[in-house]
């Protein structure tokens, strides 16, 4: 009996180029970062953020194609500031995103806890990035009590004097359609989470300018994907994403267009896989 075990397959080569020979309506899970506007110049050629939208459609017009229909693109992405203002090509991309079929269906926010202070003449660092949830249909896979988190302090307070109107499920106030029990969740431990994700960034490189904390991918995972499901990450960089499917018992595709850091994430990845799959006598691992 054959053993089972997820899958890496990891190419090096043009994202674009690359996603181009994968099947349609093959992947479950896209998580990605690619390089912001005039970043990474030296590794992925700084895109210019009036160049982007035009850049990333045809990337995203591929990933459009390899997404299974009840499947989620989650895109890491971050503005600059140009000329003393907040660039609008992030706003630009959804828009355009959203002409070439794609549904904007969730943002999330990576507050970033370890981010260390800093100061402009008319700014503050950012301590936060979009991570921007795309769809094909509005129906998708979607695991939600996975990313459970414990009830926290709030209920401690809140839930000791519980109103009449606490008690009763009514009509929002502001009219946004929500309405409310708050004495549902008396008998409960767990909580679903906000869309304000509180984690910290990877401290250790990995030899990557722009590495993932392996809780970012980890909860998008979690929440989007079960065990076997494939997860595409397009830009992988220094491999994470791939690292942490393998962990979680999913098949993965990197694709990256530097020979070191594909080399880098396949050495990675066999004491991985060694762990994982001591028993089995051969192991054929992806090569860039």
């Amino acid at each position: 009996m054959t053993a089972m075990f997820p899958k890496t397959d990891i190419y090096q080569g043009d994202s674009l180029d690359v996603l181009r020979t994968l099947p349609e309506n093959s992947v479950d899970l896209i998580v990605t970062s690619p390089p912001y506007a005039d970043q990474r110049k030296d590794t992925y050629g700084g895109i210019r953020a009036e160049e982007y939208v035009a850049w990333f459609l045809p990337i995203s017009e591929q990933l459009l194609r390899v997404l299974k229909p009840e499947g989620t693109f989650i895109l890491n992405i971050k503005e600059k500031v140009i000329n003393g203002e907040r660039s609008t090509y992030v706003m630009e991309l959804i828009l355009a995103m959203r002409q070439q079929g794609w549904l904007w269906t969730e943002e999330f926010i990576w507050h970033k806890r370890n981010c260390y202070p800093g100061k402009w003449p008319n700014r503050f660092r950012d301590a936060w990035e979009r991570l921007l949830q795309f769809n094909k249909q509005r129906k998708f896979h979607m695991v939600q009590e996975a990313v459970m988190v414990p009830m926290g302090d709030w209920a401690e307070t809140r839930l000791k004097n519980l109103s009449e109107t606490d008690k009763m499920r009514d009509t929002s106030k502001v009219g946004s359609g929500f309405g409310k029990n708050i004495s549902n969740w008396l008998s409960r431990d767990k909580a679903y989470p906000t869309n304000v994700l509180h984690l910290a960034t990877e401290c250790g490189n990995k030899a990557h300018s722009a590495a993932f904390p392996e809780s970012l991918p980890e909860w998008f995972i979690k929440l989007f994907t079960q065990e076997g499901d494939v997860v595409l990450d397009p830009f992988m960089g220094s491999g994470t994403t791939l690292l942490v499917s393998r962990r979680m018992g999913r098949s993965s595709i990197g694709i990256d267009i530097v020979p070191e850091y594909c080399e880098k994430v396949r050495q990675q990845l066999r004491p991985a896989a060694a762990d994982l799959f001591a028993e089995i006598e051969e192991f054929d691992y992806a090569t860039c």
